[in-house]
């Protein structure tokens, strides 16, 4: 039983270490991807467009991934595309957590009056369909990095209220909470020092799950011109284009898709590994 409890958590933490490899490393492509696309993203060649990549035969060693119909550069996009993704998961998630934790904790704390109107407020949001309210807002604010991040926020904030507030009144509950209390903290200093850092783990593995969600709704948007409206490359706009040209450049779909799938699959596989780290019950 133990040896076999070993072996799951050995994998578990293979996975954890894997998925924070794969973001640190596409992290880091996309940071330094200015110094180290090989090529201008934008740059047009219709002399050399739909060149294959570098291992296919009449390929070009220019273009290691090969072209797309206008002769751009697919790694050179890639690398400019995770910029954009990587963008909105973090400002985004992070905000999405700020705003949407604050609330849960207020609302499982102090319970009450303050708990009705914030759970009637989340079953409200939560009625509307989370693509179709976005795609929605996008085209009130007009397509844009900041109104992609406005829009996941004001969609994706119930996701963490909803949690936080299980966990806060869980924790409310505790001996540990009644002690502070008759010890002469006041209510908000308990609900900060005390509760706060115990719901915290709980916060960052969502927020490493909604970092995922992010990527995915932004390249929905893209998919669908809805993003920025600038010729910055995105991979949801690559995979819109690469669709169009699947059977004469498969690789103009391809790539971007494996980035993208990677992306998404490594903050899911990070935030179920610091679940299994920070769950008391799974340690």
């Amino acid at each position: 039983m133990l040896d076999g409890r070993g072996k799951v958590k050995r994998r578990a933490g293979l996975r954890l270490w894997l998925s924070a490899l794969w973001l640190a490393l596409a992290l880091a492509a996309a940071l330094l991807a200015p110094w180290i696309a090989p090529h201008d993203p934008l740059a047009q060649d219709l002399f050399a467009g739909r060149m294959p990549p570098f291992w296919v035969e009449r390929a070009d060693p220019l273009y290691w991934l090969g072209t797309d119909s206008l002769g751009r550069d697919v790694l050179s996009r890639i690398l400019h595309g995770g910029r954009v993704a990587f963008a909105v998961a973090l400002v985004a998630g992070v905000v999405t957590a700020a705003l949407g934790a604050t609330l849960g904790l207020l609302a499982g704390f102090y319970r009450g009056w303050v708990d009705v109107v914030i759970s009637r407020l989340i079953d409200i949001w939560m009625a509307f369909p989370p693509v179709l309210f976005s795609i929605l807002l996008i085209a009130v604010m007009g397509p844009g990095l900041t109104s992609i991040i406005i829009a996941i926020v004001v969609i994706d904030w119930t996701r963490f209220a909803r949690v936080v507030r299980a966990e806060a009144m869980g924790q409310g509950a505790m001996d540990y909470v009644a002690s502070a209390q008759v010890a002469g903290r006041g209510r908000f200093s308990t609900l900060v020092v005390e509760i706060l850092p115990n719901v915290l783990p709980t916060i960052v593995v969502l927020l490493t799950l909604e970092m995922g969600i992010a990527v995915i709704v932004e390249a929905i948007l893209s998919f669908v011109n809805l993003s920025i409206s600038t010729d910055q490359p995105t991979w949801g706009g690559m995979i819109a284009e690469g669709r169009t040209s699947v059977h004469q450049a498969w690789w103009v779909l391809v790539f971007p898709l494996i980035a993208l799938f990677l992306t998404v699959l490594s903050f899911s596989q990070l935030g179920e590994g610091l679940k299994d780290r920070f769950d008391p019950v799974l340690r």
